[in-house]
């Protein structure tokens, strides 16, 4: 009889979970699938006739090709984001732990520009960074700067610009995160750090930062890859532009894919994005063990 039980019991723990293994099946696991033999072709959706394995061919013109140089220098760069966007969120979570005035008002301020729409913030930052009569570099030249920056419109500077962007944008929600962190850390130890003779900066080194470490970790592998895999920001401000100065490598499968129908070329990209990925993360989970403390 318990055995029936328990089988029924899995039965109906199965079907409840059928509708999101079928979704995971159909919509992520069977594409990937699939994508590892496009690799392999030089299939273009829009010739039915283009269906031919071509062995190793799309990882030759991917190394050969200036555009993928380009994408992987500038994905470098919009990573570079991270750290600092987890930086701030830490100083900003400390901060709003402690009794400041408005805190709650504030909290809500830094959030509200995660669950805004990108379409929105895209717009609102291409006004405040238009080079010539922009808010920011009217304030700039008000204060004595005679060169101010191009911001977006300027190659050397796109890519910097977007990474501010992106910090702004993402900053409140890790924040939300690492104040949770912070109000489970008990009071008795600060308080004992306190007592002997801790100041507020050594009580964070020495309690918070090691304390709130498996948070850090966290957002950093989660940061790192939603950075890596992201596109929409850019694709709403530059769409890559001016000329390829903002172009990273999501974008550049995203054109490959549905701009050109290259299917192929944008699996292969697609894999050498996804190795990217798997090798960051696995560093940072190798290397916590010094730092993350549990």
């Amino acid at each position: 009889m318990k055995r029936t039980w328990h089988r029924k019991q899995q039965l109906v723990g199965y079907l409840f979970i059928a509708p999101n293994l079928t979704g995971v099946l159909v919509f992520f696991i069977l594409p990937a699938l699939f994508s590892i033999v496009l690799v392999f072709t030089d299939w273009n959706f829009a010739n039915r006739n283009s269906f031919n394995f071509i062995g190793l061919e799309n990882f030759k013109r991917m190394f050969n090709d200036d555009a993928f140089r380009i994408s992987v220098k500038n994905t470098l760069i919009f990573i570079l984001s991270v750290p600092v966007m987890v930086f701030l969120a830490f100083l900003l979570a400390v901060a709003l732990n402690n009794s400041v005035y408005l805190k709650k008002t504030l909290r809500a301020m830094y959030f509200m520009p995660y669950i805004t729409s990108g379409v929105a913030v895209a717009f609102v930052w291409m006004v405040l960074f238009e080079p010539y009569q922009g808010p920011i570099n009217s304030f700039l030249k008000s204060v004595g700067v005679e060169n101010p920056p191009g911001w977006l419109a300027s190659p050397a500077t796109a890519m910097y610009s977007i990474d501010i962007i992106w910090i702004w944008l993402m900053v409140g929600y890790k924040m939300v995160i690492y104040l949770a962190a912070l109000q489970e850390i008990p009071e008795e130890l600060k308080e004992a750090a306190r007592i002997d003779g801790a100041n507020v900066f050594q009580v964070i080194r020495y309690v918070t930062i090691p304390l709130v470490s498996p948070t850090t970790l966290l957002l950093m592998i989660t940061s790192f890859i939603g950075t890596i895999k992201h596109f929409g920001i850019i694709q709403a401000l530059t769409e890559g532009g001016p000329g390829q100065a903002t172009m990273v490598m999501a974008q550049l499968i995203y054109r490959a894919a549905f701009r050109y129908y290259e299917m192929g070329y944008a699996a292969t990209i697609s894999w050498v994005l996804f190795m990217a990925v798997l090798l960051i993360t696995l560093l940072q989970w190798y290397t916590q063990k010094k730092w993350v403390y549990y």
